[in-house]
């Protein structure tokens, strides 16, 4: 069955801020914050011009896509499909929707997947990406700098 998908509301904030911390956990992400502040995080994000969109199948969420419009890109910050709903299509109906709806005439859609998230690199080539830059990054901790 193919999703209804629709912008979220304010009154979807708890259920988009519940999905953003199982989105950190199923991901390994470091990401730490509370569901309070994973909440102001998400009304920030939409403040800032980010846009929600939440998919629903018989009246339950079954996943949302955040994604803003910039300049050359429209960026997609957030995936996430409900456990009950994964690989029927979710997703991949989420990113057409901002295809065919609201990507705001921007060439290209663009997106980060942690390096060691080989299911989500998988969807995401699997649904016409490709691979673009790669993010390098080293821990402060660290103060050894490059090896002799």
């Amino acid at each position: 069955m193919a999703p209804t998908i629709r912008t979220a509301t304010e009154s979807d904030l708890d259920d988009l801020t519940r999905m953003n911390a199982r989105l950190i956990v199923d991901q390994r992400h470091r990401n730490a914050m509370s569901a309070l502040e994973l909440r102001e995080r998400m009304v920030r994000f939409l403040v800032d011009g980010y846009v929600a969109v939440l998919a629903e199948i018989k009246g339950e969420i079954a996943g949302y896509l955040l994604y803003r419009l910039e300049t050359e890109v429209t960026y997609i910050r957030q995936l996430y499909g409900a456990d009950a709903f994964r690989r029927r299509g979710i997703g991949a109906a989420l990113v057409e929707w901002v295809v065919t709806h609201h990507h705001g005439g921007a060439p290209r859609l663009r997106m980060d997947v942690l390096i060691d998230n080989r299911p989500a690199i998988e969807f995401w080539r699997a649904i016409g990406f490709q691979d673009y830059m790669l993010t390098l990054e080293r821990e402060l901790g660290d103060r050894s700098g490059p090896s002799d």
